[in-house]
């Protein structure tokens, strides 16, 4: 019987089996009411059977980085048949060439810093005998055995839930609804593509690569020496992670900015203070309102690197300087090389794919849409971290299965994992005041302050602050920044208040766990609304 045949066949496939959960689950909440109001009669799930009668799978990705892998699973929860083009490098830019090894690299030069801290150690009753030592091949080790093992983790993860893995690149076909293999002539067909290419390091004009003694974030991570003193072009996130590895491991360091102060992208005021902390003490100085206008690789031991600097303004030559390595980290760039964009009339600006509020892919900016064609991560631009491509990537599949879904990136935290560390989500004071002028509202902020935290100071770690900037109108929280240890952690609180649209009234009254570093949050929230925390 058809019942017993569907039977044999659950037992012999595990994916089966899942597709069968999900069709009974998908069955019983369509008694709670309409699931997708755009596929018309009918269940999505229905559609969804008759249309894989014309396709080979529901979705296909291209790229398997942390927005590919968070588009795949969810897909994959949807019952949605799914194939991910990896192109050779599963787990994308993250695991293997950013987040995970650099965490790697900050974990173990960040103990090396603590370590050879004497008046630090000394104040919690710590004296460590004779020299305390690094090796480097070790710690460059730790990190591409960190990446390594989670790269295995994500595509076993994928692997488990039935999802087809393509080691190939994806490329898009005239006609739409169809992905080739790169070099190959297989093509595949997929009711709706999402594009998760995501970005590569981006070089100026007049900067040569050696990968040796002038290199990206990309060599930086291989830790293959090093340098006594590395200047870095560009005082943004990565940059500033590096220059805390790098001064922790003995190294001087050389910030070079174009624009007319370090970390610009950064709050004023938090960029004041973490410069008091991260900058000042340490082995580092800066040249500002300048560009590398030119930079020649040297040879390790023999040869110095040249960069010749101009002004950002006039653009006359300011300064030469010679150093033994430069680390460019000047941003990202969209990566869509052997995409085949044009094949499908989509047009981009500055590189980026662009996209609406739903990630739908759009011919050109503020162009029509491409149907069944969605964008997600670094090569869209709309924010360029790892977990906001993740959430994209959620969010795509929501609508690729008929829920209208929007991802709020304002809710979206950032973090720099320096020693302590810096995060934020939301707006920054400028950008808070502006909004406040142009919508005729009046700008709250509440301040915390790390030095009058119990548990900040059992660390030996009383710098920092926390600044929460809010509606006084509407109680809303605009946004909240974040310098100080484990802000990372912290600012998490901040950003599912602003997802829930969570007042600065109902924060203040929330209890935090005594004696926490939350406590700083806690005390930034009562002050906000003129209370004093404990």
């Amino acid at each position: 019987s058809t019942m017993t045949s569907a039977k044999r066949r659950i037992r012999m496939s595990p994916m089966a089996q899942v597709a069968c959960v999900s069709l009974l689950i998908a069955s019983a909440s369509a008694f709670a009411g309409p699931r997708v109001a755009s596929y018309g009669t009918g269940s999505w799930l229905v559609a969804s059977r008759v249309r894989m009668a014309e396709f080979d799978y529901d979705v296909a990705i291209i790229g398997a980085g942390v927005g590919g892998h968070g588009a795949a699973l969810h897909a994959r929860s949807k019952g949605l048949k799914v194939v991910v083009f990896t192109g050779g490098d599963a787990g994308g830019t993250c695991v293997n060439r950013g987040c995970v090894p650099s965490k790697a690299l900050l974990a173990a030069s960040g103990r090396v810093r603590d370590m050879r801290d004497d008046a630090h150690l000394k104040a919690l009753g710590i004296t460590v005998n004779g020299l305390v030592d690094y090796d480097r091949q070790a710690i460059a080790d730790h990190a591409n055995n960190l990446a390594a093992r989670v790269k295995v983790n994500l595509v076993g993860s994928l692997v488990a839930l039935g999802v087809d893995m393509i080691e190939a690149k994806g490329a898009l076909v005239e006609g739409g609804q169809k992905v080739q293999c790169v070099g190959e002539s297989r093509v595949v067909t997929a009711k709706d593509i999402i594009i998760a290419t995501g970005s590569i390091p981006f070089v100026p004009r007049g900067i040569e690569i050696d990968g040796k003694t002038v290199f990206t974030s990309d060599g930086a991570l291989k830790l293959e020496w090093v340098p006594e003193w590395v200047a870095i072009i560009g005082s943004g996130y990565i940059g500033l992670e590096f220059s805390d590895v790098y001064t922790a491991l003995g190294s001087e360091v050389t910030f070079i900015e174009a624009l007319d102060r370090i970390m610009p992208t950064f709050d004023t005021q938090i960029a004041q203070v973490s410069q008091r902390m991260l900058i000042r003490p340490r082995a580092i100085d800066s040249r500002v309102g300048v560009f590398a206008a030119k930079v020649t690789p040297g040879i390790p031991g023999e040869k110095p690197v040249r960069i010749e600097m101009i002004d950002a303004v006039t653009k006359e030559l300011k300064e030469v300087l010679e150093v033994d390595a430069c680390m460019v980290a000047t941003g990202r760039v969209p990566y869509t090389e052997s995409l085949g964009l044009e094949k499908a009339g989509v047009e981009t600006d500055r590189g980026f794919v662009m996209t609406n509020d739903f990630m739908q892919v759009l011919a050109k900016k503020d162009g029509e849409l491409v149907p069944n064609l969605y964008c997600i991560g670094d090569c869209n631009g709309k924010m360029m971290l790892a977990h906001a491509a993740s959430a994209q990537g959620i969010s795509a599949i929501e609508n690729i299965v008929g829920h209208a879904h929007k991802v709020n990136h304002l809710a979206i935290p950032a973090a720099c994992f320096t020693h302590p560390e810096i995060a934020f989500v939301g707006m920054d004071e400028a950008a808070a005041k502006k909004q406040a002028k142009e919508h005729d509202f009046e700008l709250g902020v509440g301040m915390g302050n790390f030095r009058a935290n119990s548990k900040a100071l059992a660390e030996g770690e009383g710098e920092g602050v926390a600044k929460v900037l809010f509606n006084k109108k509407s109680r809303q929280v605009l946004g909240v920044h974040i310098v100080g240890m484990h802000a990372a952690d912290l600012i998490q609180e901040c950003a599912n208040a602003i997802e829930l649209g969570t007042t600065i009234d109902q924060l203040a009254m929330i209890t935090h766990t005594h004696p926490t570093l939350s406590e700083v949050l806690d005390e930034a929230f009562k002050s906000a609304v003129g209370r004093t925390a404990h």
